[in-house]
C-alpha cells in the first residue's frame, strides 16, 4: 500500500515511455465490475495515427509532464473505470492524451470516434449492411435460376456487420481498450443522453444476431480493428472497462447524468515550455531553436486571442522553407484568432 501523498498508486504517470503499469492496476468497485466472456484478443499495435498525434521526434523530445493535479484525474478516470471528460480550448492537447496513455501503458491502436452534428449511438456501435446483403442473396438466386455456374454464394449475416469504435471497446478484452470520442460537443443534443446506458452497463445488444441465436448462437463479425471475432447469443459485454476519453471545445453543456458517470479534466492553455515540447516532438530540436521566437509570440498573443497549437506548428514548418524576407508575414497569415470572424 502506498503511503498517503505518494505517488506510487499513479498507474499513468504521463513519463512518456511504455511500460506495463496497467497490470497493476487493481480490482474495479464492485459497482464497476464487469463480466463479459469469452476474452477476446487484446487489442492490435497501435498505427501512424498514434505517431501523428504524439509526434515523430518524441523520442528525443522530453515529453510533456502533466501536472500532479491533472495525473490525479486521469488514474482517477483509470481506477474507477470511468469515462474521461477532457474540456478546453482547441490545441490545448484533448485528443492526444488518448493516444499518450495508449502509448505509455502499452494498450495498443486507439479506437477513434470523430462525433458530427449527424452522428448517432448506432454509428458508435456497429454498422449492418442489409441492402448488400439483400442484393449478394438476388443475385445468387438470379444465378441459379438461368442454370449459370455456381459462384460465390452469399456468406452469413456476420459478412454484413461490422463493429464500431465504441462497440469494439466494449468487447471482453484481457486489458483496457483506450476510445476517443472526439468532440462530442458537436454531436445532436440525443447524443450524450443516448451514451448514458452503454457507459453505465458496458454492454450493448445486437437486434439482428440476437433474432437468430437459437438457431445460430455465435456469429464471426468485423472489428473496427479489421479482425474477426465471435458474438454470442447477439451481446456485447466488456470484461475490462475502456479508458473512454470524451472531448470537448466547450460549445455546449452536457446534461448532468452524463456528468455525473464522467471525471471531468479541463486543460490549461500550453505554457511556453510545452508548447517547446510539442514542437520538439513533431518537428525536432533543430526548427524548435529555430522557431523560438514564433513560440514566444504565439504564446503572448494566445493571452488574450483563441489559438490552436496546429498553427503553431504550421507556421514553424512553413516558414523554415520558406524566403526569410516572407517568414514574419507567413507566419501571420498561419496564426490567426479563432475567436473573431476574419
Amino acid at each position: 500500500m502506498a503511503e498517503p501523498g505518494s505517488r506510487e498508486w499513479l498507474i499513468y504517470r504521463g513519463v512518456g515511455e511504455p511500460h506495463d503499469g496497467i497490470r497493476a492496476l487493481p480490482k474495479p468497485p464492485p459497482w464497476r465490475d464487469f463480466d463479459g466472456r469469452p476474452l477476446v484478443a487484446a487489442a492490435p499495435d497501435a498505427d501512424s495515427t498514434s505517431t501523428r498525434r504524439l509526434g515523430a521526434f518524441r523520442h528525443i523530445a522530453e515529453m510533456h509532464r502533466p501536472s500532479a493535479e491533472e495525473l490525479e484525474i486521469i488514474n482517477a478516470a483509470l481506477y474507477l473505470r470511468r469515462p474521461l471528460l477532457v474540456t478546453g480550448s482547441p490545441g490545448t492537447g484533448k485528443s492526444t492524451l488518448a493516444h499518450a496513455v495508449a502509448h505509455e501503458l502499452r494498450l495498443g491502436r486507439v479506437l477513434h470516434w470523430p462525433i458530427v452534428s449527424r452522428t448517432t449511438l448506432g454509428d458508435g456501435l456497429y454498422h449492418y449492411d442489409a441492402i448488400a446483403r439483400l442484393q449478394d442473396t438476388q443475385i445468387a438466386a438470379s444465378g441459379r435460376a438461368a442454370g449459370a455456374t455456381p459462384g460465390t454464394a452469399p456468406g452469413g449475416i456476420g459478412s454484413y456487420l461490422r463493429l464500431g469504435p465504441l462497440g469494439t471497446a466494449l468487447l471482453p478484452t484481457p486489458v483496457p481498450r483506450v476510445l476517443l470520442i472526439d468532440e462530442l460537443d458537436k454531436s445532436d443534443i440525443d447524443l450524450p443522453n443516448d451514451l448514458l446506458n452503454v457507459l453505465e452497463e458496458g454492454e450493448f445488444t445486437i437486434p439482428e444476431l440476437e433474432r437468430i441465436a437459437e438457431r445460430e448462437p455465435e456469429v464471426e463479425v468485423l472489428t473496427d480493428d479489421g479482425q474477426q471475432v465471435s458474438i454470442r447469443d447477439g451481446r456485447v459485454r466488456c470484461h475490462a472497462f475502456p479508458f473512454v476519453v470524451l472531448t470537448s471545445n466547450g460549445e455546449r453543456d452536457f446534461p448532468a447524468p452524463l456528468l455525473r458517470r464522467c471525471i471531468h479534466l479541463e486543460l490549461s492553455r500550453p505554457d511556453p515550455e510545452r508548447l517547446a515540447t510539442v514542437v520538439r516532438a513533431h518537428l525536432g530540436d533543430e526548427l524548435a531553436r529555430v522557431g523560438e521566437d514564433l513560440i514566444s509570440r504565439f504564446f503572448d498573443r494566445s493571452r488574450t486571442e483563441q489559438l490552436a497549437t496546429d498553427q503553431l506548428l504550421n507556421a514553424i514548418y512553413l516558414t523554415h522553407h520558406a524566403e526569410p524576407l516572407t517568414r514574419d508575414r507567413l507566419a501571420d497569415m498561419l496564426i490567426r484568432r479563432l475567436d473573431r470572424p476574419r
